[in-house]
């Protein structure tokens, strides 16, 4: 009987998001494919730093332990390398005792064709390029950047946090921002819809499943008083009221519980994000992200009209 993805959130990912890739791709722009090819080999037994992801990674796979029978979610590493020079990385993960079995190794290729083909609910990349050309062909994907931040491994918690308009929802009402620069007339056009939800954005899938997942935890800790819920999901949004009314609308129509909201009304999100402390956030705008992944691990969801994907 094959392994059946359909009911489990899966995790696209690519080396560059999971590990520190730095001195690696230094080698291979400066001396060319065969001498990062020995230096793989060279250094195959030396575990690769961490990455962006690896934190938000390392806590997602934790919660295989609600169901070892039959995990909830699966992560697959999709590697442009190719399968020589892409066993440094497999032996990284080995060595920090990540449960991923499965990978695809591509030789320079762009991964995006697999994405669909392996039900892939969300591809992390460092490489712009790739995410990209994904999001152009309608995949869930983004870009981590790059940050100073370290996991705390005293920290069993797994924050995520999301902007909503080009993440979580389409960008619908956005462009009514984008193309007025009126803020009223925004609150107008979300007031006379705030009982229609949203058109799904490109992480709302994810979202979906993870919920999915939330309520498994909730079942656990019912079952057993003793267990915590490690999940906690937020929405940080440039909204406020009377917007954010329809986005609560919408959270509900897809039967989806949030644990937290913050309706911030053009605050700046690091403020808040330097408290929350979430272990990945997703936003499609730069300006807020920029600021953000000086202090956190920050991913950047190119979907919409305000990132000319074109």
């Amino acid at each position: 009987m094959s392994y059946d993805l359909d009911n489990r959130l899966v995790i696209g990912l690519a080396s560059s998001a999971l590990f520190d890739l730095e001195e690696s791709d230094k080698v291979f722009r400066l001396r060319g494919e065969e001498a990062y090819r020995d230096y793989q080999r060279e250094n195959q037994n030396i575990p690769l730093p961490h990455g962006v992801a690896f934190s938000f990674i390392r806590r997602l796979l934790s919660l295989n332990k609600l169901n070892m029978g039959d995990p909830p979610v699966e992560v697959i590493l999709l590697s442009r390398n190719d399968p020589d020079t892409g066993l440094r990385v497999m032996k990284s993960i080995e060595f920090y005792n990540l449960p991923m079995t499965r990978a695809v190794f591509l030789q320079g290729q762009s991964p995006q064709a697999y994405i669909p083909a392996l039900n892939i609910s969300l591809f992390l990349s460092a490489n712009e390029l790739d995410v990209k050309q994904a999001m152009n062909a309608g995949y869930p994907a983004g870009q981590v950047l790059k940050t100073l931040v370290y996991d705390d491994p005293e920290d069993s918690e797994l924050r995520i946090a999301f902007d909503f308009d080009g993440v979580l929802a389409d960008d619908e009402a956005e462009v009514i921002y984008q193309e007025t620069r009126d803020l009223m007339d925004f609150h107008d056009h979300e007031i006379t819809l705030v009982n229609t939800p949203h058109n799904p954005g490109p992480l709302a899938e994810f979202l979906k499943k993870i919920s999915k997942i939330q309520k498994l935890e909730h079942t656990k800790k019912d079952s057993d008083p003793a267990y915590t819920p490690i999940l906690d999901i937020s929405i940080v949004t440039a909204r406020n009221a009377p917007s954010h009314e329809r986005v609560i609308n919408t959270m509900r129509a897809w039967d989806i519980m949030v644990n937290k909201a913050f309706f911030l009304g053009g605050i700046e999100k690091k403020s808040v994000l330097e408290v929350l402390k979430p272990h990945i956030f997703f936003d499609d705008q730069r300006l807020h992200l920029d600021p953000a992944a000086s202090v956190l691990p920050s991913v950047h969801i190119p979907f919409g009209a305000i990132n000319k994907l074109n």
